[in-house]
């Protein structure tokens, strides 16, 4: 189905063709209709499926067609929460490029910035507002935010929202919003918590489940390959100058391994940059254009950063350290592989990572064998492989000994008539 059928108004249409869009994700299709029909959703869809137009695209709408006449000042019709400022200021991008015709006025606001401006923007009326919770709490705090007039709420990213510790205040945040709202919730799992937090806000919400929860979208192709710890880095270097890879977001467990990795990429004199935590908000800015314009062929990441980024073309994707969390595995791998393009995934797993590696085989449901990378030797990995496994055999065949041994049995105490059997552990 084209976006010309799903109810949109022309002048977004013509926006949507700009931004270089043609035809609509199957999120895109399912939610869309259900979203202009003014119904609460939950839309569940792996990372890299379109869910930002799935919900940016009705809220513009909504604004176009509804618009008071002769308003004196524009008041906040829509807001949406997300986890990181990255990925809000991702969205507000996006709603500049969707809604470039239609007249929308939009402001991100996030932490790391001089608030004054965004102060600024907000006297002076914005239509949409895309936050994260931390810093719409000191807004709201200030005083210098009205919600009054909303009628759209988003949480986006809501299984990263608990990730990231900010239930608490997404919740404190929803309880001063009109009650009379639509309220849209989109992530890439849906685990109990957010089932919970559904439940509480949305009013009969419609749920639209594209593919499996837990399982990477079919264009990713997923490759794990064996090494030591000190060899990664070198393996690294191998691959990037032994095959093409033209965009190549490499993700560390830390902000101290992602300028390492960054400082041994320039040094062999790969174009790269370091995205993290550390730097301020221009650099990471400076760094993710940079990355889209292709002046960098490398952009190491930590996982902070892995729900901002969307960036189109990025060929491969490297997981130098294997993530803690099976479910940010999700979330990394699907920066590549977006809007039906292919893309591959490195999974780099040291011995003393096969622990996360079997995590997140369990989540997805797939098994992996770790392989030896084509013309790069990793033997003291396969035999410290087959340790780290029997290893693991023993373990659990001493627990489950344990665990016999420690059955309970059956003691008499006392003696006489009043004598009974107690159980002695």
């Amino acid at each position: 189905m084209p976006f010309t059928k799903l109810g949109l108004s022309d002048p977004l249409l013509r926006g949507i063709l700009a931004s270089g869009y043609t035809s609509p994700t199957e999120i895109q299709s399912e939610a869309i209709p259900m979203a202009l029909s003014g119904q609460d959703i939950i839309g569940c869809a792996q990372t890299g499926t379109g869910k930002t137009a799935a919900f940016v695209l009705p809220i513009l709408s909504r604004i176009f067609r509804e618009r008071p006449v002769k308003a004196k000042k524009r008041v906040i019709r829509s807001l949406i929460l997300t986890p990181t400022r990255e990925l809000a200021v991702q969205i507000e991008r996006s709603i500049h490029n969707y809604g470039q015709f239609v007249g929308v006025r939009a402001l991100a606001i996030y932490g790391g910035v001089d608030i004054k401006k965004q102060l600024e923007t907000l006297h002076r009326g914005v239509d949409i507002v895309v936050a994260t919770p931390g810093r719409l709490m000191d807004h709201m705090r200030r005083g210098s935010i009205d919600f009054g007039a909303m009628e759209v709420l988003v949480l986006d990213e809501a299984d990263r929202m608990f990730d990231m510790g900010f239930i608490d205040d997404v919740r404190k945040i929803i309880k001063t919003l009109p009650e009379q709202r639509q309220t849209m919730l989109f992530s890439a799992t849906i685990p109990p918590e957010v089932q919970q937090l559904a439940a509480g806000v949305q009013k009969d919400p419609q749920m639209i489940q594209i593919g499996e929860q837990h399982n990477p979208i079919d264009t990713i192709t997923q490759h794990v390959y064996a090494v030591l710890r000190q060899q990664k880095l070198d393996m690294l270097l191998h691959m990037l100058q032994n095959r093409p890879m033209q965009s190549v977001l490499v993700f560390s467990r830390t902000k101290h391994g992602a300028d390492k990795i960054h400082r041994k990429l320039e040094h062999a004199d790969i174009a790269s940059i370091a995205l993290h935590s550390g730097r301020s908000q221009s650099q990471r800015q400076h760094a993710l254009d940079g990355f889209k314009s292709g002046k960098y062929q490398v952009m190491v990441a930590t996982d902070i950063a892995a729900r901002g980024i969307d960036v189109r073309g990025i060929s491969h994707v490297v997981n130098f350290d294997v993530p803690l969390y099976a479910r940010d595995y999700i979330h990394r791998i699907g920066r590549t592989g977006r809007a039906t393009n292919a893309g591959d995934a490195i999974t780099l797993v040291a011995p003393d990572e096969q622990e996360y590696l079997r995590k997140i085989e369990h989540f997805i449901g797939q098994r992996f064998e770790p392989e030896q990378y084509e013309g790069f030797t990793c033997a003291q990995f396969m035999a410290s492989l087959s340790r780290t496994q029997e290893q693991t055999r023993s373990q659990r065949l001493v627990a489950r000994v344990r665990k016999a041994s420690r059955k309970p049995r059956l003691t008499r105490r006392g003696r006489g008539k009043g004598s009974h059997l107690a159980v002695a552990h």
